[in-house]
């Protein structure tokens, strides 16, 4: 396994950790071999797959992979021309306003779950996303029309 490969079962492993904390029981052992669990589980699925990928390029001889090769240097020519802007705009937000947005986008938190981290109510949460998502669609505004 790659030191990229490691590094997203790593990220893999806490993040689904963190969404399922609530159903760690430390009857059944601490939190390491939980832990463990999860990254081994995450690594036998990514084995699973890519097995489906070398048998479905046996039978058809057409590596998914490549196929997209076009859409893909598309997409990375684009976020390339984006992410300056997009880092720029960001950078211009409150911090409260980045960090609620960096966790609903980044983080996949849901409102709730938001509104816990932040210690405000969820109505808040709502209102001050709709603002900052306005205020970055303004900022980005000749991207996303162009």
């Amino acid at each position: 396994m790659g030191g990229h490969l490691a590094d997203d079962i790593v990220a893999a492993t806490f993040h689904q950790a963190l969404q399922h904390r609530h159903s760690y029981d430390p009857a059944r052992g601490d939190t390491l071999s939980w832990l463990w669990t999860i990254a081994t589980n995450l690594i036998r699925r990514h084995h699973r797959s890519e097995a489906r990928l070398y048998r479905a390029l046996a039978r058809t001889g057409v590596d998914p992979v490549t196929e997209g090769h076009a859409d893909l240097v598309v997409d990375q020519v684009t976020a390339a021309t984006t992410t300056p802007r997009l880092a720029k705009a960001l950078a211009g937000l409150r911090k409260a306003d980045r960090d609620l947005l960096l966790l609903i986008a980044w983080g996949e938190l849901s409102y709730q779950q938001v509104a816990d981290v932040l210690g405000i109510p969820v109505g808040t949460v709502r209102s001050r996303l709709n603002r900052t998502r306005a205020k970055l669609r303004k900022a980005l505004g000749e991207v996303s029309d162009g």
